[in-house]
């Protein structure tokens, strides 16, 4: 509570007057609550955006490094430079949040552990919306926690004009070496984009190896506007190797290497004539995941492949009313020496009507009705409410969510003999389903603060978890040995997740050469099982997390800092292990110095600046202090 007053009472010294325009900064235009762009206020969600030029100076290299400190999301990082990200809101599990590029789902078949795998470098974003809470309504299945919607430049409404190049380059300790670059051309209404990167660090000292990161990225966007219609694509290359000691076992002979390739490709066209729109969204995204758990061992490959097809008619009826058609495809396949060849099929009709009953008083409706193969049939109706009283924006949230399993949780460990420890999957699964509420209410202090407070709850039927499960209650023993140890896959039947989630924003310009910008957000979680004790991904969610990203500009210097506290159940590990911090608190800062009107810095970054022991998860430790420095280059 202390905590909760001091950011109060810092908002009430702002004696600036209430603005009557909020501008973008308090009330930002989002696309997620009904793919019309909307200001946030009118949505009855809680969105947080961030945007390019927010991005571009703080701390991080990577989209899945950024999300770590940004209001409430869990981030459990396993690896340095985020080798692999697991993603959480809301205190539910990594598969429980969609992360969408440019309208299409990120989301791997495979597992939910690829899911902060983002093709697109960081200097080619626009924005990033957050939007938590519940809205499988809209986009369909593991849009339950949250959804994490990145628009980049080339497929943005806002084109930047002429030629535009960024080149970084930045070395460190722990042999860091990191190179970016980025180029756009935009001439008679054509956009044409090219980027690229390459991270790698041996990484801190492990048993028998280093936890070393090498990642290379391509990406290509061309985007043209003619007449009332507008069309883009993006084809893309992500190749991450890392260091995978301990993510999946508890072996001291563990000295697992692990590389994912990932090719990703997509196409949308948009028509728009007066009050009438047409979006098609076509993708198609290849995953090739190859684990080896020892240089000995061989290793478990697995090709996953993912086909989207995603068409909406909008119609703007008036002022007042706006309402979105929709229908989905979705298709899944995975070839597997471990998990087998499986395909999953899904079909969805969807429609969202957003209707104002008067000025200050607006609701966001949608209503989905999908099948899958491997779920059969669900209804998935939601409701949003926003009523404005003066500078307080109220709002509420009701509907249901549902997930499919991932081909890992089905079929992990499926084809291999004489397994003697580790997750097994359960071809037996039911979809996840749960009903969710939230309100909440946004309250503009002055023309540059925010402070926005909501209470969510979510009863969960079906969840799928990992659980300790002995050899005798295994459904399937063909693959087994008797005195093993395993995790199964498994429906939870009743999981109850309460929270309260209060986010404050600042962006306050204090002269002509100083400005402050603030991101914040504290969430309290209580998560229940009722008939018993919480599943493994379930147990690690935080009870508490504060996170926070800053920067103080002045002339020539900007100071940025990002920071999180996470506190959470004990979680034991066996001797050989790094045991799971359960409460701790890191914090990265990095100093721009700026010359040439700021088209060339200098900057010297520090990650975790206190030097803290901390792991995200059991016997995966992360770096202590990491120093570099780094030079940035804008070309225009």
């Amino acid at each position: 509570m202390r905590k909760i007053s001091f950011i109060i009472a810092a908002a009430l010294f702002c004696k600036q007057s209430i603005a009557q325009d909020l501008g973008t900064n308090l009330d930002p235009v989002t696309v997620t609550s009904s793919f019309y762009e909307t200001r946030a206020s009118k949505t009855g969600r809680n969105i947080t955006v961030i945007t390019s030029k927010d991005i571009s100076q703080l701390p991080v290299r990577t989209t899945d490094e950024l999300l770590r400190f940004l209001p409430g999301i869990d981030v459990q990082t396993r690896g340095a430079l985020g080798a692999q990200s697991d993603i959480s809101m809301r205190g539910g599990t990594f598969q429980q949040v969609l992360v969408i590029l440019d309208g299409l789902r990120l989301n791997d078949p495979n597992t939910g552990h690829f899911s902060g795998y983002i093709p697109v470098v960081l200097d080619e974003i626009e924005k990033i919306e957050i939007l938590k809470g519940a809205s499988s309504g809209i986009f369909g299945s593991d849009a339950v926690g949250g959804v994490i919607y990145i628009t980049t430049k080339t497929f943005s409404q806002k084109k930047q004009a002429g030629n535009n190049g960024i080149l970084q380059l930045a070395a460190g300790d722990l042999g860091l070496l990191s190179t970016s670059g980025y180029f756009s051309a935009n001439k008679n209404n054509q956009q044409f984009q090219v980027s690229a990167l390459r991270n790698s660090a041996d990484g801190p000292q492990q048993r028998g190896i280093t936890g070393f990161m090498k990642e290379h990225a391509f990406s290509f966007a061309f985007s043209k506007k003619k007449n009332n219609w507008e069309t883009a694509f993006r084809t893309a290359y992500n190749d991450r190797e890392f260091a995978a000691q301990n993510f999946y076992t508890s072996f001291a002979s563990d000295t697992a290497v692990e590389r994912v390739k990932i090719f990703w490709n997509q196409f949308n066209a948009q028509y728009q004539k007066n009050k009438d729109q047409v979006i098609i969204y076509a993708g198609f995204k290849n995953t090739e995941d190859n684990y080896r758990f020892s240089s000995v061992s061989a290793a478990n490959s697995s090709f996953s492949n993912l086909f989207q097809l995603n068409s909406l008619y909008l119609r703007s009826q008036s002022d007042q009313t706006k309402f979105t058609i929709g229908a989905q495809y979705i298709g899944r396949n995975i070839r597997s020496n471990d998990r087998g060849n499986h395909t999953v099929q899904q079909f969805a009709l969807y429609g969202i009507w957003q209707q104002y009953f008067s000025k200050n008083f607006i609701s966001n409706t949608s209503l989905r009705k999908e099948y899958a193969t491997n779920g059969g049939w669900v209804l998935v109706p939601q409701i949003n409410l926003s009523y404005q009283l003066k500078q307080l924006q109220l709002r509420a949230s009701a509907g249901y969510a549902y997930r499919n399993a991932d081909f890992t949780e089905l079929y992990n460990n499926y084809n291999r003999t004489g397994i003697r420890s580790g997750s097994i999957g359960n071809p037996n699964l039911n979809p996840e389903k749960s009903f969710n509420y939230e309100f909440g209410f946004d309250w503009i202090i002055a023309s540059d603060s925010k402070v926005s407070l909501s209470a969510f709850s979510r009863n969960s039927r079906d969840l799928i978890d990992w659980t300790l499960t002995p050899y005798s209650d295994m459904p399937r023993k063909e693959n087994l040995v008797a005195t093993g140890n395993y995790l199964l896959a498994k429906n939870q039947s009743s999981i109850q997740v309460e929270g309260i989630e209060l986010d404050y924003l600042l962006d306050k310009k204090i002269d002509e050469n100083h400005s402050l910008k603030f991101k914040s957000g504290l969430i309290w979680i209580n998560t229940k099982n009722t008939i018993g004790p919480l599943s493994f991904y379930l147990s690690s969610a935080p009870k508490f997390l504060a996170n926070f990203a800053t920067t103080f500009s002045t002339k020539w210097v900007d100071f940025n800092f990002t920071g999180l506290y996470k506190s959470r159940n004990v979680q034991t590990a066996n001797p050989i292990l790094l045991p799971m911090s359960n409460n701790y608190f890191v914090m990265n800062t990095k100093i721009n110095f700026r010359f040439n009107q700021s088209k060339q810095l200098v900057f010297i970054q520090a990650d975790n600046l206190f030097n803290s022991t901390i792991n995200d998860f059991i016997g995966a430790p992360l770096p202590g202090r990491w120093l570099q420095v780094g030079a940035r280059f804008t070309f225009n």
